[in-house]
């Protein structure tokens, strides 16, 4: 990978590769346009519906899911269109059901509702470390950055660029990943780390409705990335959790590190990274040797 990553231009016209970019941007009714997304993805065998001739519906109809969740029709309808945006916790846990919503998406669900009843306000996002975090990541060996809930990297440690040169402050892990090429090479399960990147995204950014940085990012990766788009809309979400990350290094060759994210006293739109070897590993002495020449890789 380059060290200063040039990022093509957005092409002037995608096709129907996916809706358009007003589709994407944060909706004002969030609870209904999850509703939709997830009941798109349930097929009717998953939901003990027999399957009998042609659907025009990709999942489940909106009268199916309400007669397994045992809500009416007309509610379920009004919950979807945004007319009813307060429904209990019964009926949120018995949609989460029927939608097959693990633990991650049930907490997302939850929280539509909870942002829904709350007065759009926007609050001020922490976009500068505190300096006890800012000296910490600058003594540790290990490659680590400081992110925000956007991926934008707002401090990062030479050990970081001399793993990716896209881990650098003023960078943005997802544009690096979707826009430029040398990513692929880098990271030999591309498809696994963006999905975690986008669905964390999903998740982080909430209803989004009082975040035009998210609206911003999402609309240009949208624009540039029929890939993104694809996992944009499936509102998926996924917590962060610490997870092995595969790169083909062009300088010290394979090796699987470790992920952590921390928080961050005090700064909560922030999070300390840190990629680790297991101890004693050849990993860990190919990330020693990454970090004793302290370059940025050039591919």
């Amino acid at each position: 990978m380059s060290s200063a990553p040039v990022y093509p231009e957005p092409p002037a016209d995608r096709g129907p590769a996916g809706p358009s970019l007003r589709a994407r941007r944060p909706s004002d009714n969030p609870l209904g346009t999850y509703l939709r997304a997830r009941r798109e993805l349930v097929t009717p065998r998953q939901a003990g519906i027999p399957d009998v001739g042609v659907r025009r519906t990709p999942g489940l109809r909106r009268e199916e899911v309400a007669q397994l969740a045992g809500i009416s029709a007309d509610y379920y309808l009004r919950l979807e269109r945004g007319r009813d945006r307060n429904p209990s916790v019964h009926v949120l846990d018995a949609l989460a059901r029927v939608l097959r919503l693990d633990a991650d998406h049930v907490r997302y669900l939850r929280s539509l509702v909870a942002d829904a009843a709350l007065p759009h306000v926007r609050r001020p996002r922490t976009t500068t470390p505190p300096e006890g975090a800012r000296k910490f990541l600058d003594s540790l060996a290990q490659p680590a950055f400081i992110e925000d809930e956007h991926f934008d990297i707002v401090a990062a440690n030479p050990v970081a660029g001399a793993l990716d040169p896209g881990l650098r402050e003023g960078g943005n892990q997802l544009r690096d990943l979707f826009l430029d090429p040398d990513a692929r090479t880098l990271y030999p399960e591309w498809q696994r780390v963006t999905e975690c990147l986008v669905f964390g995204l999903r998740q982080s950014a909430g209803t989004g409705v009082d975040n035009p940085r998210l609206g911003q990012l999402t609309d240009e990766l949208s624009a540039a990335s029929g890939q993104f788009s694809e996992l944009w809309e499936r509102h998926e979400v996924r917590g962060q959790y610490g997870a092995p990350v595969r790169i083909n290094h062009p300088k010290v060759g394979e090796l699987t590190l470790n992920r952590e994210r921390m928080s961050i006293a005090g700064a909560e739109d922030l999070g300390l990274v840190v990629f680790h070897a297991d101890a004693g590993s050849v990993d860990a002495e190919k990330l020693a040797l990454l970090a004793s020449a302290g370059q940025p890789a050039d591919v």
